[in-house]
């Protein structure tokens, strides 16, 4: 399993390789092999009769952490999801993306995001789980941004990570927690203590970071903006990231945790008031839009708070919906992405408004849309799988009980915010749908004379379009198999496994027949009342409290910066130091590490403390001359004064280091001060040299403090007994110092000499620049 996820990340080494041969062997024909070959191997799960597996390797085994891979119900289903879109994506991407195109940045990005979101929904150990969860955010930015050389892919690619890495250290705050109440690591075992997490005092804390981490990757209302703007992305890109795997990460975290955390009645009133609230915001922004990737980004955030709606219900049927729901949305949002970019790709742009009667031109393109189209809009047929979900997610929210308080109003409120959020959702799909294939043609507009896409760009959209249509018809080859062990595994037993086209003419099917009526009048008079936008939101809008947070963060910081870097070496000096001895006897203060032991010193003898007296006088003259020279001869009498205290004190190998270090440094520094001018007083005034004289003795007593308290304190056992026991043994000689240099710290004194060898190569390349520009 390990192999599986790893996958990704080693062929994503070979792609630079690979991508040279790019004029006559695309890329994205080797890759797509990748998450095929994942796929296959997870395939040999799915059945009725699949039972959990746990896998479990090495990691830091020092602090008893292993990376343990946990294989449920839930897990697969993403997996699958990952890795077959993935397949779908990088094979689309063959005929989307030019050779001309830097393939190998590309492919790059997309191996690494595909390992990554496989180790986030595989990953049972929670740190292992954020690594990963980080390394999306990272490789996500990366995708977003591509097309570098275009600002609003830059500025979506930032917007993108800052929110979601924003998100991922609360969620990082929200495992140390749940790691410090639990004492474990694995979710699954926290899962088993989940009492011990919910009477805790921090339960509301850990609550609220971890949907935080959750709402911002999923693009819950208000952390939505980013999404639309990273459409900025190559369509690839969208119908992969953000139809099917990253914005589903926080609906996967969610879920994931939903057995520990759905006893408590606020993950209900919070997990469902931001799901309605952005399945209904998202819904009704989607059909302001005018790029068709725009209206499908809204979608994709409507569709995302009706899938976190129904996991925060909680109940046995919404669970179910929701799993449901996450597999349909993939299967018609990945391939109305698709069909974006082949609009895109044949006629020269995305804008609806120079759009019209595409029918005629791209005819398979317009009837595959039709599919997903009318799939996403829930309409009421048997071979249209989001039908299905969309009436569960009626029934189940009517199905909602509360006993007081804001979890009653809110069950009274749920189901009139379900209908309204799904009006809208029927308005943006046949907008999307008939501004771009109906109506009258505008080709004289585009930029492009449009016509059919190649057969290779159309084969995606075609599979997905198919499973749109095979679920629809035939839903238990997915039910049993898949889905019941996806939403037993959220709701932590056994869920409902039926799935009917058909339940009489009841409420939800009533829901249904309200939607298609209201929908079709506001999509039939769109023009006559969009002008509502201009009073909701109006002027207001959250990219205008991101840009200003993020505008006036740089303008604050700029200000910070400029306030003290002055080039002044001394003041840089003099706050480095303030900073080290303020934050140490902090923390001193407050871990109580102040400590005094007098005993077993060895005894201060008369010549001990004339060469101590000698340093501190030779110390004390570096300050009061004026010269150069003097100042590095005076001072070497303190090294040297340090290496007869060695000996006294029966350390001649440490002695001997000293004597050759301080020889060789004073000599170095003699030679470089020799063709310096002489010190001069700097004609500062007396509060400068007060705070400098502060500074000097605050940095002198905490040297003296953590010397002394390192000694007298007894937190830890001493380091040294194990040095002697083992020095021999482990390092084959008698020499205790040695054995530690040259192999207990060997590798440290490896990278030590790299560095010396790099600085000394750096200083060489100097030198030869400066002797060829003297001769010419």
């Amino acid at each position: 399993m390990i192999l599986a996820v790893l996958l990704p990340f080693i062929f994503a080494i070979f792609i630079p390789f690979l991508s040279k041969w790019k004029d006559k062997f695309h890329t994205g024909i080797a890759v797509t092999l990748i998450p095929l070959a994942i796929f296959i191997y997870f395939a040999r799960f799915l059945g009725a009769d699949f039972a959990p597996v746990t896998k479990s390797y090495p990691w830091i085994p020092s602090l008893d952490m292993n990376m343990v891979f946990h294989l449920d119900g839930l897990s697969l289903l993403f997996v699958m999801l990952i890795t077959g879109i993935g397949t779908l994506v990088a094979f689309y991407s063959i005929y989307y993306l030019h050779k001309s195109e830097k393939l190998g940045h590309f492919y790059v990005y997309f191996l690494i995001f595909m390992g990554s979101m496989l180790g986030v929904v595989l990953s049972d150990n929670i740190y292992v789980l954020y690594s990963f969860w980080e390394f999306t955010s990272l490789s996500s930015f990366l995708l977003i941004g591509y097309w570098n050389h275009k600002h609003a892919s830059r500025y979506g690619a930032l917007k993108s990570m800052l929110i979601t890495v924003f998100g991922g250290l609360s969620l990082l705050g929200a495992l140390v927690f749940m790691h410090i109440i639990t004492g474990t690591t694995s979710i699954q075992q926290m899962i088993t203590s989940n009492e011990a997490i919910l009477n805790h005092e921090s339960f509301p804390l850990i609550l609220s970071l971890l949907l935080l981490g959750a709402f911002t990757k999923s693009a819950q209302f208000p952390f939505h903006i980013w999404l639309p703007d990273a459409m900025e992305a190559p369509t690839p890109v969208s119908a992969y990231l953000h139809s099917a795997t990253m914005v589903k990460a926080g609906i996967f975290l969610v879920a994931r945790f939903s057995p520990m955390l759905s006893a408590s009645d606020w993950y209900f009133i919070v997990v469902s008031s931001f799901g309605i609230v952005t399945l209904c915001w998202g819904s009704y922004m989607a059909v302001r839009q005018t790029d068709l990737k725009g209206i499908l980004a809204f979608s994709t955030i409507s569709q995302l708070g009706m899938i976190m709606a129904m996991i925060g219900f909680g109940t046995k049927a919404a669970i179910f919906a929701a799993v449901f729901h996450i597999l349909n949305h993939a299967t018609f949002k990945g391939s109305l992405f698709m069909i974006a970019g082949i609009v895109d790709h044949e006629t020269g742009t995305r804008d609806i408004r120079k759009l019209g009667g595409l029918m005629n031109y791209l005819p398979m393109t317009a009837t595959l849309a039709m599919f997903g189209v009318f799939s996403m809009a829930g309409f009421p047929l048997p071979f249209l799988n989001g039908f299905y979900s969309k009436e569960m997610f009626f029934k189940s929210s009517l199905e909602l009980t509360a006993t007081d308080g804001i979890a009653t109003f809110l069950t009274t409120a749920i189901p009139y915010l379900a209908v309204f959020g799904s009006i809208f959702t029927f308005v943006y799909s046949m907008y999307f749908f008939f501004g771009t294939f109906r109506g009258a043609s505008n080709i004289n507009q585009l930029p492009k004379k449009p016509h059919e896409a190649p057969v290779g760009m159309l084969v995606s959209p075609t599979i997905l379009v198919l499973l749109v249509v095979g679920i629809g018809l035939f839903p238990f080859l997915v039910n049993e198999p898949f889905i019941t062990h996806a939403a037993s595994a959220v709701y932590g037993s056994e869920a409902m496994k039926e799935i009917y086209f058909w339940h009489g003419f009841n409420l939800p099917f009533i829901m249904s027949l309200t939607v298609i009526a209201f929908g079709t009048i506001l999509a039939l008079t769109i023009p006559r009342w969009t002008v509502v936008y201009q009073y909701i939101p109006g002027v207001l809008s959250m990219n205008k409290v991101y840009d200003f947070m993020v505008d006036k963060s740089v303008v604050f910081s700029s200000k910070v910066n400029k306030s003290y870097m002055t080039g002044s070496l001394a003041l840089y000096m003099k706050l480095i130091l303030v900073t080290i001895v303020g934050v140490s006897f902090t923390l001193f203060f407050m871990t109580g590490g102040f400590a005094l032991d007098l005993s077993n010193l060895a005894p201060v003898t008369t010549i001990e403390i004339i060469v101590a007296l000698t340093m501190a006088i030779a110390a004390f003259g570096t300050i009061f001359t004026n010269n150069r020279i003097a100042a590095i001869l005076i001072l070497g009498v303190v090294g040297y004064g340090l290496a007869m205290l060695f000996i006294i004190y029966r350390a001649p190998d440490l002695a001997l280091t000293q004597l050759i270090v301080e020889t060789v440094t004073v000599a170095l520094f003699l030679l470089v001060f020799y063709h310096l001018p002489n010190l001069k007083h700097r004609g500062e005034t007396k509060a400068d040299s007060l705070v400098n004289w502060l500074v000097a003795v605050g940095f002198g007593l905490l040297i003296t403090t953590v010397a002394i308290s390192s000694h007298s304190s007894k937190w830890f056992d001493v380091i040294s007994s194990y040095f002697v026991d083992n020095s021999y043994k482990l390092g084959g000689g008698d020499n205790i110092v040695n054995v530690i240099l040259v192999d207990m710290r060997g590798l440290d004194t490896l990278f030590e000499i790299a560095v010396l060898g790099l600085a000394a190569m750096a200083i060489y390349s100097l030198i030869k620049i400066k002797n060829k520009k003297e001769e010419k």
